[in-house]
């Protein structure tokens, strides 16, 4: 037995209650792991909401964690007992103690890259690196927009942004955030609660507007981040922590020739050669220093439904971590 958070039903933070369950013997393909650190994300809000179905109710939500292998199922070549790995998975299961794990998911863990850093970085960081490396290649001399630049991934993004020579605006919405967004290397930044991001933009770059936005907000930037592209502008969408975007006319891309994307990462890590290819180049970024892990909150991991208060709050900077 070991202990984990479940979702029985539908509903808010209380609905992640603390519970005993039982864990089996890695059988092929598979390993034992004991977590160590535990990453929380928007898309574990929106698991437990229902706003998301994809989690078999009752359920442990969870998709990326650290850990350690405990033990090794037959035919399993690539780890040994003691490795330290970290993994991001579709399957869920990561607010837990303990599980029973594909090895096809897992990297394992430069020795340089703490736990909690490889916890914080599994979606985070793969999911910067796909937006600005696959979903749309970003160029230097480029100049982006990325709302919420503050939080998880948004500090990833405006770094390796950065490093790729691009200009950055950045949006946040408070002073505190907007220091972060600064150390991280923005050029502009925008208070979005007190300005007016799209005239501000549109100030910064002479009106011309950005080549891309990333966007994780949602309904709440969508109509905006659309006034703030550029000719042949790409708007990202990969997440909706303000609510869903409600459907629109495909003919308000004509103007400007745009275009709008909606990536999830798991979909660029069903392929082992480009889990590992993207997997390789985030970890290059971190031990380059190009890429700084920031854990804002940490908590015990029987303390779920307090992280994701918080984090549904948008009271916290950097990366949520469960500990165990």
């Amino acid at each position: 037995m070991t202990r984990a958070i479940v979702v029985h039903e539908y509903g808010g933070p209380e609905k992640l209650l603390w519970e005993e369950v039982s864990v089996g013997e890695p059988g092929p393909g598979e390993l034992l792991v004991r977590h160590t650190a535990i990453g929380v994300n928007f898309h574990d809000t929106y698991v437990r909401s229902g706003s998301y179905k994809t989690l078999t109710l009752p359920g442990i939500p969870g998709v990326e964690a650290a850990g350690v292998v405990e033990k090794i199922g037959p035919d399993v070549t690539a780890f040994i007992p003691g490795d330290r790995i970290v993994y991001v998975t579709q399957t869920y299961g990561a607010y837990s103690e303990r599980r029973v794990l594909p090895a096809a998911v897992a990297f394992r863990l430069p020795d340089a890259i703490s736990d909690e850093s490889g916890a914080s970085l599994a979606v985070k960081g793969l999911t910067a690196c796909m937006l600005l490396r696959h979903t749309r290649r970003l160029l230097p001399e480029e100049t982006i927009l990325i709302h919420a630049a503050a939080g998880g991934v948004g500090q990833l993004l405006v770094h390796w942004a950065k490093h790729l020579g691009a200009r950055v605006i950045a949006t946040v919405g408070n002073s505190e955030k907007a220091k972060i967004a600064r150390g991280c290397g923005a050029d502009e930044v925008i208070l979005y609660r007190s300005e007016n991001f799209v005239e501000r933009v549109k100030s910064f770059t002479h009106g011309r507007g950005v080549d891309v936005v990333y966007d994780s907000v949602g309904a709440d930037t969508f109509d905006g981040s659309l006034e703030c592209l550029g000719y042949f502008g790409t708007l990202v969408v990969f997440g909706q922590s303000s609510g869903p975007i409600p459907p629109f006319a495909i003919s308000r891309l004509a103007s400007r020739s745009n275009a709008i994307v909606r990536p999830t990462v798991f979909n660029y890590l069903r392929e082992r050669s480009q889990r590992d290819a993207m997997a390789e180049e985030t970890f290059k970024m971190v031990l380059a220093g190009v890429l700084t892990p920031r854990i804002g909150l940490r908590l015990p991991l029987s303390q779920a439904a307090q992280a994701h208060t918080a984090l549904e709050s948008r009271s916290t900077t950097g990366a949520i971590i469960l500990t165990v």
